[in-house]
């Protein structure tokens, strides 16, 4: 198994379009500021986002690179098939996500099937964003250098799930041996951070309570609506 990302905090620096953040040079700024920050990775969407990124960076940091595509015909999306895979290998990331829950793909193209073609022509390592237990145990049998818990509560068979899931991160790390357990999705505190470091992941992959000050801003807002000194207040 390939070791890129050292132990430490990962940012993901992320814009889709509909965001105030997309476009022009802001994403590789971003990148910059989580370096400066002591991040020892980036996890970047879009061959554009990667390649920017990279340049900025010059081999400073490891990137970890996916590619976002919806598709009709099935609920994955972040790497969903080999368009996507061969777009990654093209680029300047270190490592490749793609979406390696059991769902089925679009075009009916199986997991193993990327797997191999990613090890026959790439030497990038690549990480598995998963949501079940199954599915971990699935990407080590299949060789994944990285195992993330990115996709937990965003599955149809893991909706509700509060994240983190401190116990399912404790058993990931118990359980997964020859791929490196990455912990992604619902950090937003100091305390959950904390917590997860707690059941022995020591690679956390943050982006929203980071790199997203929409959603930063709208928490902070939200206490202002909910506390009773405010409530009343906001016409005058």
């Amino acid at each position: 198994m390939k070791e890129i990302l050292p132990a430490g905090l990962i940012v993901s620096c992320q814009a889709l379009k509909e965001e105030p953040l997309y476009g022009g040079n802001t994403i590789p700024k971003m990148a910059e500021a989580a370096r400066q920050g002591g991040a020892v990775g980036i996890r970047a969407n879009t061959v554009r986002d990667i390649n920017a990124i990279a340049g900025h960076m010059k081999g400073k940091l490891p990137i970890i690179g996916l590619i976002k595509k919806n598709y009709p015909d099935s609920p994955v999306y972040i790497t969903p098939t080999l368009k996507e895979v061969k777009a990654l290998i093209g680029s300047a990331c270190d490592v490749i996500a793609l979406d390696a829950t059991l769902r089925p793909r679009p075009g009916g193209v199986k997991l193993e099937e990327l797997v191999e073609y990613l090890r026959a022509h790439t030497d990038k390592a690549i990480m598995a964003d998963i949501a079940t237990y199954e599915e971990a145990v699935n990407a080590e049998r299949l060789g994944f250098d990285y195992v993330s818990t990115t996709m937990r509560s965003y599955t149809a068979e893991t909706e509700g799930v509060s994240i983190p899931d401190y116990a399912f991160c404790k058993r990931l790390v118990e359980d997964i041996h020859a791929s490196t357990v990455i912990a992604e999705g619902g950090v937003q505190s100091f305390t959950d951070l904390k917590r997860v470091l707690d059941a022995g992941i020591d690679r956390v992959i943050i982006g929203g309570a980071i790199t997203r000050p929409q959603n930063i801003t709208s928490h902070f807002v939200q206490v202002f609506l909910d506390n009773p000194v405010f409530m009343g207040k906001e016409g005058a």
